[in-house]
């Protein structure tokens, strides 16, 4: 595989005038430090180098953020807005990303490392779609008259009908995989549009585009109050957010493991409502009379896209043995074609994982499936002597008891399974205790339909992966989570049904 580790100098290119400005938190519409004075760095994966000093949020500054979006939504113009006055912000907000696409782009590139081109063309314009489609959801906060018999009083005549309200004041804390995409488009758009308040907590590994957002989302005319970013550690803002008896409800983004502690602290605190979206092993099955020519480099998009940074990243392949060594074959070539370096070089096709923990992590299951007995088809090293570069890695001979098969490796490793039959690849694909995604390529309609209801996930990609639109779910079965981000889902997950009875008689 090919390297342009052209590391000598970082460019800022259009995020340079950006990256000169003090960054600040968002508190009630104001860009203030945080009360300790603290900050903490961000840095470029592709070269280690600093990128900005953020401030950093520890639980004053929650609580203040907090008490701003209770204000906001208890007695600020927000919630009591006309929809179609919603409805112009939201729209305004996805204009404002895509008038500043190429500035968000190299943000996103320099703080995840991904390739500019990418962000360019996906990461932002997914973005603002999802704000433009949200937009309209704002016009939709509506309820139903219910026909009510006279059981309970008889002889009485009713008006039953519902409404559906905002659900008040949400804590999103999201991760660094898409630190613009899932922030503000997967969670705040569908919050904002149903009328509610937000406190974020971001990701404290990206966080730039997020606070280049916070100007935009301002000068879109959102009120003081109503979006509130507060930089910080799990430790010290994530827990406070999530234990705060003032928000109403989480939404999540992240690990199991984290997923799994909020579910503890809301339990234990005010049962404000919880939205999980975690991790995912997902199963890509190759059937025998699937298009190879499609199959095979659609297969290594599902891993290798994002440097496998996805929740939801095909790294489970199934392949039918008919057809297991040529597709095996063709997997090791796209993996030779991938030119891995800096995210801001025209010719990268692949950057650095996030930062040294992530490679440390993936760079451990790696060994461990060495240790194991895999045998390892391309790739498997670290790449230069700066930033976190790791090959395109493919391991066969693997078996189901693996660690590099059964757990989230959130990197550029894809493990290669034959199989049989259809009840097998059924049975294996189903074998493992996530379900947030899966992939099926194949000529047969049939095949395609059967396997779509047999496998056990949140989103089937059938000849094709990583499709994603704003009026679709994304959300998983199991351990990958409860409910649903995007599309109608989303919008209703953050409102409250009320049921009224009006006796007429």
């Amino acid at each position: 595989m090919e390297t342009t580790l052209k590391l000598n100098k970082q460019d800022l290119g259009p995020a340079a005038h950006f990256l000169a400005k003090p960054q600040k938190l968002l508190i009630n519409g104001e860009f203030v430090d945080a009360v300790s004075g603290k900050t903490f760095e961000t840095t470029n994966p592709a070269t280690g180098e600093k990128l900005a000093d953020i401030p950093l949020g520890d639980e004053e500054d929650i609580n203040k953020a907090v008490d701003a979006a209770r204000k906001a939504f208890d007695e600020g113009p927000w919630p009591k807005m006309t929809p179609s006055e919603r409805q112009r912000i939201l729209y305004k907000i996805g204009d404002l990303i895509m008038e500043n696409r190429d500035e968000l782009a190299y943000l996103e590139s320099l703080d995840n490392g991904k390739p500019y081109k990418i962000a360019k063309a996906a990461d932002i314009p997914l973005t603002a779609d999802l704000f433009h489609y949200m937009a309209g959801w704002s016009r939709t906060l509506e309820g139903s008259v219910v026909p009510v018999s006279d059981i309970a009083v008889p002889g009485a005549e009713f008006h039953a009908y519902t409404v559906r309200e905002p659900v008040g004041v949400v804590g999103l804390i999201t991760p660094w995989n898409y630190p613009l995409l899932i922030a503000a488009g997967w969670q705040m758009a569908g919050v904002l549009a149903a009328g509610n308040t937000i406190v974020l907590k971001p990701s404290e590994v990206t966080l730039l585009t997020i606070l280049r957002f916070a100007e935009l989302a301002r000068e879109a005319g959102v009120p003081e109050g109503v979006i509130n970013i507060v930089p910080g550690f799990g430790a010290g803002a994530g827990t406070t957010l999530t234990s705060h008896d003032q928000v109403d409800k989480i939404g999540f983004t992240g690990s199991v493991r984290t997923g799994r502690s909020i579910l503890h602290t809301v339990a234990d605190g005010n049962l404000k409502k919880v939205t999980l979206e975690l991790g995912g092993k997902s199963p890509n099955i190759i059937l025998a009379d699937a298009d190879l020519e499609q199959a095979i480099p659609g297969a290594a998009m599902g891993i290798f896209f994002n440097h496998g940074e996805c929740c939801c990243a095909g790294s489970r392949l199934l392949v039918h043995k008919s057809v297991y060594d040529k597709v095996l074959d063709g997997l090791q070539r796209e993996a030779e074609k991938i030119k891995l370096g800096p995210g801001q070089d025209d010719g990268t096709d692949m950057g650095p994982v996030v930062n040294q923990k992530q490679e440390d992590v993936v760079m451990g299951y790696i060994n461990s499936g060495q240790d194991e007995g895999a045998s390892l088809v391309i790739g498997g090293h670290k790449v230069g002597d700066q930033g976190h570069f790791i090959q395109p890695t493919i391991f066969a001979d693997v078996n189901h008891d693996m660690k590099i098969v059964q757990e989230e490796i959130f990197g550029p490793v894809l493990t290669v399974q034959p199989f049989d039959s259809m009840e097998e690849v059924v049975k294996v694909a189903n074998d493992t205790v996530y379900g947030l995604g899966a992939g099926i390529w194949t000529t047969n309609l049939g095949n395609a339909h059967h396997l779509a209801k047999a496998v056990r996930a949140g989103t089937i990609f059938v000849n094709c992966y990583n499709v994603f639109d704003a009026a679709m779910p994304f959300g998983g079965y199991r351990m990958s989570g409860w409910g649903r981000n995007r599309g109608k889902e989303a919008f209703e997950a953050f409102t409250e049904t009320k049921a009224v009875y009006a006796k007429l008689n």
